[in-house]
This record gives C-alpha cells, sequence and structure tokens, in this order.
C-alpha cells in the first residue's frame, strides 16, 4: 500500500504595522502647535511689553530697525559704568582720593541725568525705529512700496497704553525732520481684550493681523497731520 507523502510548505509570517490611532496623531498635533503666552491682565507693564514686542516683530519683517540711536545711549551707559568702577577701584587711598571721588560721582549723575532726559523727553512713547526702505531692505524683505517718504525717511513706532485704560493705541510715522516738514502718520486703536481672553491667552496672530493692515494703510495712505 502506497504511502503518500506531505510535503509541508514553508510559511512566511510578516509582522503587521502598526495602525496609527487617531488621537495619537491628534495628540501629536496638539504638541507641534505653539503653546499660548499668558499674561497677568493686572500687570499693564508686562502686558503693554508683550504688545510692543509683537507689534515690532511684524513691521521688522517689512523694515530693518535703525539701531544707531540706541548704540548710542549704550553708549552712555557704559561711559557711566566705567566712571563707576574708577571710583570704586581705583588704586588710591580715600583721604587723597576725595577729588577723583567727586570727579566720577559728578560724571555718573549727569551721564544718568542725560539717559533720563532722552527717556522722558526724546523717546517718549517710542518703540523702536527704522531704516528707510532701500532697494536692499525691499529685496530682502520681500517687499516693495511706491510710497517716497518710506525711502527717505524711516519710521517711528510708537505705542500708549494708559493705565487702568483698555484701549492700546500704535502709531507710525515717518522719521521727518521739524524743521523740514510736518511728520504725517496713521493711528490705530484697539480695545485689550480683543487680543487677551478671561484667562489672559494671547491672541499673538491676530494682533499681528491687525499691525500688518495697519501698515498697509500707513503705507498707501499719505496720513494725518499733528
Amino acid at each position: 500500500m502506497a504511502k503518500k507523502k506531505q510535503q509541508g510548505k514553508a510559511v512566511e509570517t510578516v509582522a503587521a504595522e502598526p495602525v496609527p490611532d487617531e488621537e495619537e496623531e491628534d495628540e501629536e498635533e496638539e504638541e507641534e502647535e505653539l503653546e499660548l503666552l499668558q499674561v497677568d491682565l493686572g500687570d499693564m507693564v508686562k502686558l503693554k511689553q508683550v504688545l510692543d514686542e509683537a507689534v515690532a516683530s511684524v513691521l521688522l519683517e517689512k523694515l530693518d530697525e535703525d539701531y544707531r540711536w540706541d548704540n548710542f545711549k549704550l553708549s552712555i551707559m557704559a561711559l557711566a559704568c566705567i566712571f563707576a568702577m574708577v571710583a570704586q577701584f581705583a588704586p588710591i587711598p580715600f583721604p587723597e582720593s576725595r577729588p577723583l571721588l567727586g570727579v566720577c560721582g559728578c560724571a555718573y549723575f549727569l551721564l544718568s541725568g542725560v539717559l533720563q532726559f532722552i527717556a522722558t523727553f526724546i523717546d517718549k512713547d517710542s518703540i523702536l525705529l527704522t531704516k528707510p526702505l532701500s532697494p536692499d531692505t525691499e529685496a530682502g524683505k520681500k517687499t516693495s512700496t511706491k510710497n517716497e517718504l518710506l525711502k527717505k525717511h524711516g519710521v517711528r513706532v510708537r505705542s500708549n497704553l494708559p493705565r487702568f485704560s483698555e484701549w492700546y493705541s500704535v502709531i507710525l510715522e515717518h522719521r521727518m525732520d521739524e524743521k523740514e516738514a510736518k511728520s504725517p502718520f496713521t493711528e490705530q486703536k484697539w480695545s485689550v481684550g480683543k487680543f487677551f481672553d478671561k484667562e489672559g491667552f494671547f491672541d499673538e496672530f491676530g494682533l499681528m493681523k491687525e499691525v500688518e493692515g495697519l501698515y498697509e494703510r500707513f503705507e498707501k495712505d499719505k496720513g494725518h497731520f499733528d
């Protein structure tokens, strides 16, 4: 009686790839999203700082910042610090060092007064100074304009958030010499509640859109005059 031989066949086992769960994908997307900035609504200084930084970041995508004025103020601060260090570490015993201490002390307070004068009467509510819009800037920032004032003068950005007020205002004006002509400006006011919810979370993208619209108006319009 013939025996039938069964030939065994090799079976390859392939591990199935795990199918990603929809919930896991959603969690990954949430982690990739930017965390919203939360601010104490009672801290007016911090509130204005956050708004000012967002405004400046939008405008610096279109214009180049002018650091000359800031560098000048930093030079005054550095000089004041040098006088303070000389007064502190000069290798002269006390009775003989009185004239040096007097000179250094007077120079320090004089330079500090100059900085305070600049902040109070010159800078005022200015938060950003920019250079004129040059062809290189237009190419680098991928922007262009037919406004000749932007190509001739820089822009001064001013902001204001009065104490106990909900209204935040931003003013864009050309950095024109007062003797030359009055500087045209464009102003916009927003309620702080438009960009912060009750818990203090900041809608940065909402403010960025508003500032972009303000700049487009400033770029196209001749603006108002003081």
